[in-house]
């Protein structure tokens, strides 16, 4: 199984990729990667859903046919680490390729969403995009850590 991140953004600040280069790299025995999609123009004032309708058309370009989708949305699915794992374990199980969708600052394009096979919801807070990358790239690790009887995890 191979696991993407695919974010929408591509200048996110050096503390930002550090961190999530740190945690992608602990996470090497998935196979795991990070895609950058550009964001869609905005505009002082201007309709944000022109730039939404651009990142949709890239995000859903980045996919693959087979890959099982998860965007992250804070309207999605609160899970603990605990049932993240379990939920991980059972991707894993499965085979599919999986695709973790972080998206712009206004969200995605109901595109998106409607390919999307599950919704995620790190935090029910406003998160900053960047930090969401962070977050997830943690949690994947910790999740996986989980599953492999690591230390990593207390209860």
């Amino acid at each position: 199984m191979r696991v993407r991140v695919i974010a929408v953004g591509t200048r996110p600040p050096a503390w930002v990729r550090t961190a999530t280069e740190e945690y992608l790299k602990r996470l090497a025995p998935l196979s795991i990667s990070l895609t950058q999609i550009a964001p869609g123009a905005r505009s002082a004032g201007g309709a944000a859903h022109k730039a939404v309708a651009v990142e949709g058309q890239r995000l859903l370009g980045a996919l693959k046919a087979n890959e099982h989708v998860t965007v992250l949305d804070e309207r999605g699915s609160e899970l603990s680490t605990r049932e993240l794992s379990v939920w991980l374990g059972k991707r894993m199980q499965d085979g599919r390729d999986l695709a973790f969708l972080i998206g712009g600052p206004d969200g995605f394009a109901p595109e998106v969403l409607a390919r999307s096979d599950f919704t995620l919801s790190l935090s029910r807070l406003t998160l900053p995009h960047a930090l969401a990358r962070v977050l997830l790239a943690e949690q994947l690790y910790r999740a996986h850590s989980i599953l492999g009887n690591h230390p990593y995890h207390r209860d």
